[in-house]
């Protein structure tokens, strides 16, 4: 049971719809100093400074950007990720290069003292690139 759910999807609320809308300074008043996000991949890190520059590359390259989820919360009791934690599950669209692209996602925040001071993020990059145009190709092949 987390004592404060509501003040929490509250926050991841508006962080998720202000940084989709464009807004990133209203949305980085929503993380703490030292927040560290993850993901999508699991080397995949960065502190504030540098998720801000990621998302100023995304609204460079992205138009019309959508995103819908469902949020819930949890408290977890013990152990190195104890505390107040909300999920979100959702999907993400945008328009590159007159390509629209929509997927699934799912993201943990952490919540402590009101604000988010971590995010571990999941979604499928290959499917995002293929979708844009990319291709994979194997080792050795031509």
């Amino acid at each position: 049971n987390n004592p404060t759910a509501e003040a929490d999807i509250k926050t991841v609320t508006e962080f998720t719809n202000t940084l989709v809308a464009g807004d990133l300074d209203k949305a980085k008043s929503y993380l703490a100093d030292k927040c560290m996000t993850y993901g999508p991949g699991p080397a995949d890190s960065a502190g504030v400074a540098e998720f801000a520059e990621h998302w100023k590359g995304n609204y460079k390259m992205e138009s019309d950007r959508k995103v819908s989820f469902v949020a819930e919360t949890f408290n977890v009791k013990t152990g190195g990720l104890a505390g107040h934690w909300v999920a979100t599950w959702g999907d993400y669209t945008f328009t590159s290069n007159g390509i629209t692209v929509k997927f699934p996602y799912h993201c943990a925040y952490h919540i402590a003292d009101g604000k988010i001071d971590i995010s571990r993020i999941y979604y499928d990059q290959l499917y995002i690139f293929q979708k844009l145009g990319y291709t994979l190709t194997p080792p050795g092949s031509k």
